[in-house]
């Protein structure tokens, strides 16, 4: 069972900055698409940043020039850099990996346990 362990969210004034990472316990042979999620109380989870299979990345049009993904493959982690915080941006945030493991060769859409951004005077 792959797992998807978050880390680095937390409360921080607007105009300030987060990076949250997100390892994963196992290793994939192709990826399909990685990225980041988010939940705001009240509304339906959103697309925040992706990579996709063929090289692309996706962001947010609310986020665009703000956020930045990126990923260390060496280390199975994927980072959301986020600049430039508003209060608009407060939410739980969620990586997710759609990915076939290496060892089983099995595909699967997996999520991480969330991790909470505040961002508030």
């Amino acid at each position: 069972q792959v797992q998807l362990v978050e880390s680095g969210g937390g409360s921080v004034q607007p105009g300030g900055s987060l990076r949250l990472s997100c390892a994963a316990s196992l290793e994939f042979d192709v990826i399909y698409a990685m990225g980041w999620y988010r939940q705001a109380p009240g509304n339906r989870r959103e697309l925040v940043a992706l990579f996709t299979f063929g090289g692309k990345t996706d962001y947010a049009d609310s986020v665009q020039g703000r956020f930045t993904l990126s990923r260390d493959n060496a280390k199975n982690t994927i980072y959301l850099q986020m600049d430039s915080l508003k209060p608009e941006d407060t939410a739980v945030y969620y990586c997710n990996i759609d990915a076939r493991i290496m060892a089983t060769r099995e595909r699967g859409d997996f999520w991480g346990q969330g991790t909470q951004v505040t961002v508030s005077p």
